[in-house]
């Protein structure tokens, strides 16, 4: 017999069946990188994480025969809502062994929750930040997943949601660039040169993470701003400003973080993080002295870096600034001696940005695809 089971968030056991789940589907797959158990606790917690202070969801597993085979999150994004003047849930942390009837289930019972609150349409998955990765992966699937910035998936998972009545939204590509093969046009390297010759924009580098956290306010200020055009985009609280520039930190070597100014203001920035995707695998989703150790030491080892945060202000494109990105990246790539890099999920709605990736090189190899279904 199948049921669902709401999640409480104040019952340990339950949640940490919530969690475990993911962990017992992918316990043999080696692309998948477990997330952080603590991370994911945070987010099941709404006296810890920003999210519930403007918004709500709830949190099912799906049990049969006393076996836990599925589990989903329903969200209600009350500022995206908002902000866009729409009337969505959002689904996240979808997964399921290979079962029509558990997903049905699971999607059955999230669309009686979205209708009890006058919402019309699901879409996902998305999580409750920026930071948590969108899509169920529909092409790359063969590729290890990079670190806990995107999902990942098995390849049964479309046809899954698809069965449901789930149709494309929009998707997310990742490009893969290699040492060798990025060209950085002479074009580019040029106007890159010449803006900062005249002064139009600086670029702000860090010794180390005092100087970033001195700033680090400012740069989750312009990273509200940035993606204003975006169809992901919403207007992030403070705290949530907060918690992302704090997850950053965290995962952040200072010497790859760039950011571009004009005058006082920070108008672009690179996120760069050594992708530590190995020590992760080993750590289990726990942090203790020798997966903290493994992982510093990963940091300094590993030639794959992730370019996971990549923009300009939408008043300064076609500046010059972009260019400057461009160069900023190359020389991340080439000063570090990474042999590989991966521009994680670019949405399909940033025409020029995917346009520009290619053009330097890139090579677009796992695809992220957002659903939708009205209901």
């Amino acid at each position: 017999m199948l049921t669902i089971e709401k999640l409480d968030h104040t019952n340990k056991a339950q949640v940490n069946r919530f969690i475990r789940i993911p962990f017992r589907l992918y316990a043999n797959c080696p692309q998948w990188v477990p997330p952080m158990i603590s991370d994911i606790k945070t987010m099941l917690d709404p006296n810890k994480h920003p999210f519930y202070e403007h918004s709500i969801a709830d949190h099912f597993i799906a049990v049969r025969d006393g076996q836990d085979v599925g589990r989903i999150s329903v969200l209600e994004n009350r500022p995206f809502n908002k902000y866009h003047g729409t009337h969505e849930a959002d689904f996240y942390f979808f997964d399921s062994e290979d079962d029509q009837e558990v997903a049905n289930a699971l999607f059955d019972r999230i669309c009686v929750w979205a209708k009890e609150r006058n919402l019309n349409r699901i879409v996902g998955p998305k999580g409750l930040s920026l930071f948590d990765g969108y899509g169920i992966q529909v092409e790359g699937t063969e590729r290890r997943q990079m670190m806990i910035m995107m999902n990942y998936n098995y390849d049964y998972y479309p046809r899954l949601v698809e069965t449901v009545g789930f149709t494309k939204e929009v998707d997310f590509v990742s490009c893969y660039l290699s040492r060798e093969s990025f060209v950085l046009p002479d074009k580019i390297r040029l106007i890159s040169q010449k803006v900062q010759e005249r002064g139009t924009f600086k670029v702000l580098n860090f010794r180390n993470k005092k100087d970033l956290i001195a700033i680090a306010p400012k740069i989750g200020e312009a990273y509200n701003k940035t993606f204003v055009n975006n169809w992901e985009y919403f207007p992030m609280s403070p705290r949530e400003i907060q918690y992302v520039v704090d997850t950053i930190i965290t995962l952040a070597d200072p010497k790859l973080i760039k950011i571009i100014t004009h005058g006082d203001e920070i108008v672009g920035f690179l996120f760069a993080f050594p992708d530590v995707s190995a020590a992760l695998q080993r750590a289990k989703g726990h942090l203790n002295p020798i997966s903290i150790a493994d992982l510093l030491i990963n940091m300094k080892r590993t030639r794959w870096v992730s370019l996971n945060g990549v923009g300009m202000l939408p008043e300064y494109h076609g500046r010059g600034g972009n260019a400057l990105l461009y160069s900023e990246m190359e020389k991340t790539i080439l000063s570090y001696n990474f042999l590989h890099a991966e521009l994680t999920q670019v949405a399909e709605t940033a025409v020029q940005m995917r346009k520009d990736l290619i053009n330097v090189g890139g090579k677009e190899i796992k695809n992220h695809r957002v659903y939708q279904m009205k209901i």
